[in-house]
């Protein structure tokens, strides 16, 4: 398959987020080998930019994620198996934000990418490297959107996809993954009781493993929503307001502004980032508080954002960099909170959007409240997800 994707890789090396080893990017990896940590993508950013890798001549490229082909991983075009994901609107909000008396508020609607979440973006990146390397056959646990996104992008580029989900979660989502081919696996419990399942099924089947951050590459579709921040506002807004589960895509920002820095688009002034969760599952919030490195796993995990329900992230430790090097906050919502934020912003905005994205509204109430966030203020929500998969499970007044 080919698809028109300007631009060339300036892929090196991959590194170990925790130990700091280097290892070669052009063969399949998923944790470090010496301490079991994420890996990261690293590029030539020098060489990037000194070969016109700059903001203005994104304008006449394609209106998806690989318009930034320079600082993703596939390195052949013929590998990238896009549906057209990323570029999503970046929505000015002036109604709603006169409610909360922030004039400059406005929406990430992820919710525009395919199979209707930000998912989209990571998979897409994950499972094109993927193929790329040789790899035929993928396995994931997943509370939903992640696994429809997976089966998606599996389809698309002819491979299989194995997915494990919580028995609980809303059925949309169990169709929508074997409508896509994948072969789904229910499982009692959680995210973590799906890990271990899935964990099975790569040691003894040889399937590639793509958990969240147990693998380089969706990291690099996640953050170029970093990207097109910068892009659609022609800087950087002051705050970040983004529902964290595994955290991938505030990790995956948070790197991407990184990288802008060292290509020369924008100085060192970076958002200040929020995570939100749920207060039934909370484990970065509490990290947080407590000044801690990693977070415990949280027992007896609840919520009905099902995408919030992670009660453990191997990434811990890089979300709560991002938040104390941010001079971020972390924040926790009750499930209350959430449906009421889910109705209002569909009846009063239009906005379809899944709790988790709800969330973010939640966060914000309380933030202005406490007067954490001023006035004058740019502040973007991201709307990760929208909602018609989560219907059977949404009781709304």
């Amino acid at each position: 398959m080919s698809v028109q994707v300007e631009g060339k890789s300036f892929l090196t090396h991959l590194e170990c987020a925790a130990c700091g080893r280097q290892l070669e990017a052009d063969r399949v990896w998923n944790l470090c080998p010496d301490c079991g940590k994420p890996l990261l993508a690293r590029y030539n950013l020098e060489a990037a930019a000194r070969e016109g890798f700059r903001p203005e001549v994104l304008a006449q490229r394609p209106g998806n994620m690989w318009r930034y082909r320079e600082v993703l991983p596939v390195r052949e075009a013929q590998y990238v198996f896009t549906l057209g994901e990323g570029y999503t609107p970046l929505l000015p909000m002036p109604r709603l934000g006169q409610k909360f008396g922030l004039p400059g508020l406005l929406v990430k609607d992820e919710s525009a990418n395919p199979t209707n979440s930000f998912k989209a973006r990571g998979l897409c990146a994950a499972v094109s490297r993927a193929v790329e390397l040789g790899v035929k056959e993928f396995s994931i646990p997943s509370a939903g959107n992640a696994a429809g996104a997976l089966s998606a992008y599996a389809a698309r580029a002819g491979a299989r996809a194995h997915v494990f989900m919580p028995r609980d979660v809303p059925e949309p989502f169990v169709r929508e993954c074997r409508l896509l081919g994948a072969e789904v696996e229910l499982v009692d419990g959680l995210i973590t009781d799906c890990a271990r399942k899935a964990a099975r099924g790569v040691q003894e089947q040889g399937w590639f493993d793509v958990s969240t951050l147990k693998e380089p590459y969706r990291l690099e579709g996640k953050k170029t929503m970093g990207y097109e921040l910068f892009e659609q506002l022609g800087r950087l807004p002051d705050v970040i307001i983004y529902p964290t589960g595994g955290g991938t895509g505030l990790v995956g920002m948070w790197k991407a502004f990184q990288e802008m820095e060292a290509l020369g688009w924008c100085d060192g002034r970076r958002p200040r980032m929020v995570s939100v969760q749920a207060e039934g599952c909370a484990p970065i919030v509490e990290a947080f508080r407590q000044g801690q490195v990693h977070a415990r796993p949280w027992e007896n995990a609840r919520t009905l954002a099902a995408g919030l329900r992670v009660p453990a992230a191997i990434g811990d430790f890089l979300i709560l960099e991002a938040l104390r090097q941010s001079q971020g906050e972390a924040v926790a919502v009750s499930d209350e909170a959430i449906l009421d934020m889910t109705g209002w912003l569909a009846r009063e905005f239009g906005l379809l959007v899944s709790p988790e994205s709800a969330a973010t509204l939640a966060a914000l109430e309380q933030l202005r409240s406490r007067g954490w966030i001023a006035p004058q203020e740019q502040v973007v929500l991201f709307l990760t997800g929208g909602a018609y998969k989560y219907f059977p499970t949404l009781t709304l007044d």
